[in-house]
């Protein structure tokens, strides 16, 4: 695990280091790509920080799905470790959110977490609405944890619709840094509907989540995943009438 420099902090905010723009959008073309080298290579390219923090969960994301699961503990473990040490000097609504959505992959990958984690979630949430209620990235969060979250609980799939549709709605917001996440809005909003059963509005999300990123594999896949599903119903029934 990378040392995280004491004395940096002292000098600059570890959530100002390396926040360009094109950090993030660095990091967002190599997990469209699933380059797991590349995003081990960007994970390291900076200090502490919120972008390097963030190259670490698309890492853990990435590798999770590459069958890579003990790269993806291990860059889990970093992000989380490196938010949690932006968060003792400043609080700000990009890492309490972020922080948020680590804990609930964490959950997802080991349930015994959900009884303290979730609490944790629904802490950071609950303090980064209250510094920025507009900001997406805090509402996409929120609908992902509702995807994940009985509605017994307080999530469910409405309320998973309501707050990706919200955090759609608060993309609009013009953003020069921090901007990662409205075609994965989509991608959620989607996801939810097609559990409801409205697959053509499942399909109409991920078709806008392209239009937002042309390169946004995950609605690729889902929109692949469906077309194929369909051919599949279409040779059934086909055979049948016969």
């Amino acid at each position: 695990m990378a040392a995280i420099s004491l004395a940096g902090c002292a000098l600059v905010s570890p959530f100002s280091l390396a926040q360009s723009s094109a950090s993030i959008e660095a990091i967002d073309s190599a997990a469209n790509t699933m380059n797991v080298a590349s995003l081990k290579q960007l994970s390291q390219g900076f200090e502490a920080s919120y972008a390097s923090a963030y190259a670490n969960y698309r890492l853990a994301i990435t590798a999770n799905i590459m069958g890579q699961r003990n790269t993806a503990m291990q860059a889990l473990e970093l992000s989380q470790s490196q938010l949690e040490q932006i968060l003792t000097t400043e609080e700000r609504p990009e890492p309490l959110a972020l922080l948020a959505s680590v804990y609930g992959m964490q959950i997802a990958f080991d349930s015994s977490k959900a009884a303290t984690l979730g609490f944790k979630i629904a802490k950071l949430l609950s303090q980064a609405r209250a510094l920025e209620a507009d900001n997406p990235r805090v509402n996409l969060v929120a609908a992902i944890s509702a995807f994940n979250t009985p509605s017994l609980f307080g999530g469910g799939m409405d309320k998973a619709i309501s707050l990706s549709s919200q955090a759609i709605e608060y993309y609009a917001i013009p953003c020069d840094d921090i901007c990662w996440g409205h075609a994965e809005a989509y991608t959620w909003r989607g996801l939810a509907k097609q559990e409801l059963g409205d697959i053509a509005g499942a399909i109409a999300d991920w078709q806008q989540a392209l239009v937002v990123d042309t390169q946004y594999g995950w609605a690729k896949f889902l929109l692949s995943q469906q077309s194929q599903h369909k051919q599949s119903q279409d040779v059934h029934s086909a055979a049948i009438s016969k």
